[in-house]
């Protein structure tokens, strides 16, 4: 259920019963005030990190409060005897135990198991040599060889959730007209339990490609995404919203995701600063390898920045990879970068998976004032 990835209270939401009560809240009021212009930089606070630090103190704090919740519930509400279910929490005892909680728990749990997989792999009967490294790769990849006959979406992702990324390049003289279209337009989509879909966030872009705006929205599955299509094409509003899009941007580029099993994607947040999203494009086959070398990397990053997400595309721009950080601003970004290099295993992390990489690029972003994530 959406429900199970609320973090209570972690932006004032209202405790009355509502639709919202029963659904991840990704939404935000469509009543709030249109933005004037789009954000920048220039907009935030210079030398800002003591209050971003502390805003992520205690959405960190949260989510540990809320994962020791779900457990006291499971204790409360053990298996019943007659086989097979669970007693029923209280309704709604489900949004303040949100499975969020489970970000760093998860996250090691996974860990752990990556490693006892290569230890049991390890301990097993095979080939060594370097002629046996060139034949059957490295130790890494051999890990997953049984794996790779399945599916990499059953191998890597967690696979109740689609998450789709879109790019929008605008006309640089229609940058505010689009904003207050879209800001009047998205809000009301997501706010929207018939459309079935929830916004992530959206963001401007300050460095890289210039006047272009992302968007990362949420699906459950592929069934959901094509159900919202057809909700959201189909309201009384949407040509009309259609048409005038089409009159303020140049291009547009979508990509259907799923995050990575062991980086589930932040709930709803407002920490401040700005993001940084970061797109690899990897060697043809080297996903999974990818994979088991960030499982580990990403306990080494989380000890000094704040991640948001973590995805590999599955529909359109293939072999890509996007990670999502926020930052209190751009100096703290580069001293936390630094001070990765001193967490031991993420040394290691790097070593491995720069030889994987066949391009990558760094984007800049600025959080809409509309948006979930910011």
């Amino acid at each position: 259920m959406l429900g199970r990835r609320i973090v209570p209270a972690l932006r004032s939401i209202s405790s009355a019963p509502s639709c919202s009560a029963v659904s991840r809240s990704f939404a935000t009021s469509s009543a709030q005030q249109l933005p004037e212009k789009a954000p920048a930089l220039a907009d935030l606070v210079p030398e800002n990190a003591p209050a971003f630090d502390a805003k992520q103190k205690e959405f960190r704090e949260e989510l540990v409060a809320a994962q020791q919740r779900k457990e006291q519930a499971e204790s409360q509400y053990p298996p019943s005897a007659s086989g097979g279910g669970s007693s029923s929490p209280p309704s709604g005892w489900s949004s303040s135990v949100s499975s969020l909680g489970k970000l760093g728990s998860q996250a090691s749990a996974n860990a752990e198991e990556a490693r006892a997989r290569e230890e049991a792999e390890d301990g097993g009967k095979k080939k060594t040599g370097p002629l046996s490294s060139l034949i059957y790769g490295t130790q890494e990849g051999r890990t997953f060889d049984k794996d790779i006959e399945r599916s990499f979406s059953q191998v890597l992702a967690r696979g109740k959730y689609v998450h789709s990324i879109v790019f929008h390049e605008v006309k640089p003289d229609k940058v505010d007209e689009y904003v207050e279209l879209v800001g009047s337009w998205y809000p009301k989509v997501a706010a929207n339990p018939e459309n079935k879909v929830h916004l992530v966030g959206s963001w401007r872009t300050e460095v890289g490609d210039c006047d272009t705006f992302v968007h990362i929205w949420e699906y459950q599955r592929y069934t959901g995404y094509h159900g919202s299509l057809h909700a959201i094409q189909h309201h009384p509003d949407f040509p009309e919203f259609d048409a005038k899009l089409k009159t303020l941007i140049k291009a547009k580029k979508t990509s259907l995701m799923q995050e990575f099993s062991f980086w589930p994607t932040t709930s709803p947040r407002q920490l401040g600063g700005l993001f940084e999203l970061r797109s690899y494009t990897l060697h043809p086959g080297n996903l999974l390898e990818w994979e088991t070398h960030w499982r580990r990397g990403l306990k080494a990053r989380r000890e000094v920045m704040e991640g948001v997400g973590a995805w590999f595309v599955q529909v359109g721009e293939l072999n890509t990879v996007h990670h999502l950080w926020q930052f209190a601003d751009l100096e703290e970004r580069k001293s936390r970068r630094e001070k990765s290099w001193s967490v031991e295993g993420w040394g290691e992390t790097v070593h491995k998976t720069v030889p994987l990489i066949q391009s990558m690029k760094s984007r800049i972003l600025i959080p809409m004032k509309w948006s979930p994530v910011a």
